[in-house]
């Protein structure tokens, strides 16, 4: 399997089958997060593509046949709305599979009314906020599209305002922003999401990961949030179809 692999025991997800509509070698990013499992970013891109056919996903999916997956989740080895049939690939794994379809993004393309529009079509977007202000989020995000966090911001809450779908925020915390969680706390605030997830590097990573009890003090800011932590939450047992095509998207680890 080139596009589909897994599935992985998740944190968030259960059990989590993969899809990754970037599958060439290296990572394919609009960011260059500094706690970036896979590394650095080899392909840097600001501009939707086609990077693999719809009919390749669609063959690959037909071979399956029945799993126990909780989730079809769009992820992989870079920012998913970067492929331009992003939206008729959700709707292909849902029909194909009839489980439900997360969306991992990044959000520094939810400014586009298409991507906006075709995330609409997954039952799950969970979208990316490391920061409080610009000057951190390029910090930490490194990205290379030009918008400022706070027209990233403005994305996530139109998606908001204008989906069905349900949205979580993921929010990693490193040394560079953990005495910042009380201004992300009150970001998630102003945003309504469904659940927001408190995540630290636990897989190798450039950057620690923070201790439980440090955590568990983040956690704190976001009382009265519907908040799940990455330390106090639990993974299913799964077996891989393909352990090195999962290993290639999830290196070191089994945390997506």
């Amino acid at each position: 399997m080139s596009l589909v692999y897994g599935p992985v025991p998740s944190w968030r997800l259960g059990r989590s089958l993969g899809i990754d509509l970037l599958p060439g070698r290296g990572k394919t990013c609009t960011f260059d997060c500094l706690y970036c499992q896979l590394g650095r970013t080899s392909h840097p891109c600001t501009e939707r593509g086609l990077f693999v056919p719809l009919a390749q996903l669609e063959e690959e999916l037909a071979a399956l046949g029945t799993l126990e997956v909780d989730y079809v989740t769009f992820s992989g080895t870079g920012e998913p709305t970067l492929a331009a049939n992003l939206g008729e690939a959700i709707l292909l794994a849902r029909a194909v599979l009839g489980r439900p379809v997360a969306v991992l993004t990044n959000a520094s393309l939810m400014v586009r009314e298409d991507v906006r529009r075709e995330l609409a079509l997954a039952d799950l977007v969970v979208a990316k906020v490391d920061a409080p202000d610009t000057a951190l989020f390029r910090a930490i995000n490194r990205p290379f599209v030009p918008e400022s966090l706070e027209e990233i911001l403005e994305g996530i809450s139109r998606f908001r305002q204008e989906a069905a779908s349900r949205l979580a925020l993921q929010m990693m915390f490193v040394a560079e922003n953990v005495g910042r969680a009380a201004e992300m706390a009150e970001i998630a605030r102003s945003l309504g999401p469904d659940e927001v997830q408190l995540n630290t590097p636990l897989r190798p990573s450039p950057v620690p990961p923070l201790p439980p009890e440090t955590m568990d003090e983040v956690a704190g800011a976001f009382a009265g949030l519907p908040a799940v932590s990455v330390y106090r939450s639990r993974r299913p047992a799964v077996v891989p179809l393909d352990a090195a095509e999962t290993r290639r998207r999830r290196p070191g680890g089994e945390v997506p």
